[in-house]
């Protein structure tokens, strides 16, 4: 379960003011695959960076029951001047995680070559993205946080991801930010909507299709 409890962040520069999240309380049980819906803007990387803990909130708290991921494919868990071997490493034991299974894994997965014991700042953006993809799905979490799950790499790298995806969504929850409706219905079975800095949760998804829709209408119109 993740727990929110007055949890707010909101951006600030200069006039403009965005609220991610104002003063939420809200539960995301677990046992549920949830979808995250909002219109682009609407702060969902960030909120899936907070509730990994890898973004600081403004005030409040967000409490995690059991183990939760870091956001599947998210470079910035790595430190720079460590190799992609080193960081792996770092992650496997920091998770509890057998270092040398964690470390065969990523280097098959990722498919770097030598890049794997080079250090991290060395690598293109694609390259970090692969590594991350490996790194997380190496270690089991009770919880997976993904940002759009099929968007890094090739279309051969992209099938490997969902593949591995899939035998992990099998037996632990996750949850998605995606802009596709269904990628969304094909791996969960309840939404949330973050909405003008309010964030609800439906264990309906067709409902959180519904609510997010009218969303997007309403904010067409204005």
């Amino acid at each position: 379960m993740i727990a929110f409890e007055k949890a707010t962040k909101i951006f600030r520069q200069g006039g403009f003011r965005k609220a991610i999240l104002e003063d939420v309380t809200l539960a995301l049980p677990a046992g549920k695959s949830i979808g995250i819906f909002g219109a682009n803007g609407a702060g969902k990387s960030t909120l899936v960076r907070l509730i990994a803990g890898v973004e600081p909130l403004d005030r409040g708290h967000i409490r995690r029951f059991g183990t939760v991921s870091f956001p599947l494919g998210f470079g910035g868990t790595f430190h720079p001047h460590l190799t992609g071997l080193e960081n792996v490493r770092f992650l496997a034991r920091v998770n509890g995680t057998d270092p040398d299974e964690a470390i065969a894994y990523v280097e098959e997965f990722a498919e770097l070559g030598a890049y794997f014991r080079m250090r991290f700042d060395t690598y293109s953006a694609g390259m970090g993205a692969r590594l991350a993809f490996g790194a997380c799905l190496a270690i089991q979490f009770d919880l997976y946080l993904i940002d759009e799950v099929t968007s890094v790499g090739d279309a051969h790298f992209r099938r490997k991801c969902l593949e591995a995806f899939a035998a992990r969504a099998s037996t632990s929850d996750v949850l998605i930010v995606s802009h596709d409706e269904g990628t969304i219905r094909a791996w969960c079975d309840a939404g949330a909507v973050l909405h003008d800095g309010r964030l609800e949760f439906y264990d309906d998804l067709e409902r959180a299709i519904e609510v997010h829709r009218s969303h997007i209408l309403k904010d067409i119109r204005a």
